[in-house]
């Protein structure tokens, strides 16, 4: 298993929408597990094979990994459609690993049913509620090539995309000084 690259905004990558999966192959189950490879390492709770440069419509997540036991529980999901969703709306605190150091509250529905297929191939439903209804819409936004900063007003997208660039373009600078 590999950690691999997560590309960050403004890439036009992540804008693309994510294409379905044929079948739950040996590559795609390899695909899955460097996923969550590189989430673990990054770290975070979620990713979309598109944050990685691979425009299909898998998702891993582990919103329990960083609690005080350290236990995983990584769930898979391969072209998830979300079914239903409740009208209550919450509010989390989000961050993104393609927008990194940048955080907003954004609103989602509260719960949502989920099917997809899971990391055999097997035909899933999942009702989720809380931090999981909200990691599974705001991973989902990725494969409709959306982020979380899209959610947001035109002002604060601009400056939290003008803070990415400056500070790629600063990174790039200490590369070549080094």
């Amino acid at each position: 298993m590999t950690v691999k690259k997560i590309l960050t905004a403004p890439d036009p990558f992540l804008k693309q929408i994510s294409k379905p999966v044929d079948e739950v192959t040996k590559e795609i189950q390899d695909l899955m597990d460097d996923m969550l490879d590189t989430m673990y390492d990054a770290p975070g709770i979620g990713l979309a094979a598109v944050q990685i440069g691979v425009p299909l419509r898998v998702i891993v997540m582990d919103i329990s990994w960083r609690n005080e036991e350290g236990i995983k529980e990584p769930l898979y999901f391969v072209n998830p459609e979300i079914t239903v969703k409740t009208k209550n709306l919450s509010t989390y605190e989000e961050g993104c690993l393609s927008v990194p150091d940048q955080y907003a509250e954004i609103d989602r529905p509260e719960e949502c049913e989920i099917n997809f297929l899971d990391y055999n191939g097997k035909k899933s439903t999942l009702n989720a509620k809380g931090l999981l209804a909200t990691c599974i819409q705001h991973e989902m936004d990725h494969l409709e090539g959306i982020l979380f900063i899209d959610h947001l007003s035109n002002m604060k997208r601009n400056m939290i995309v003008k803070k990415l660039i400056k500070t790629k373009k600063q990174s790039k600078k200490e590369r070549i000084v080094a």
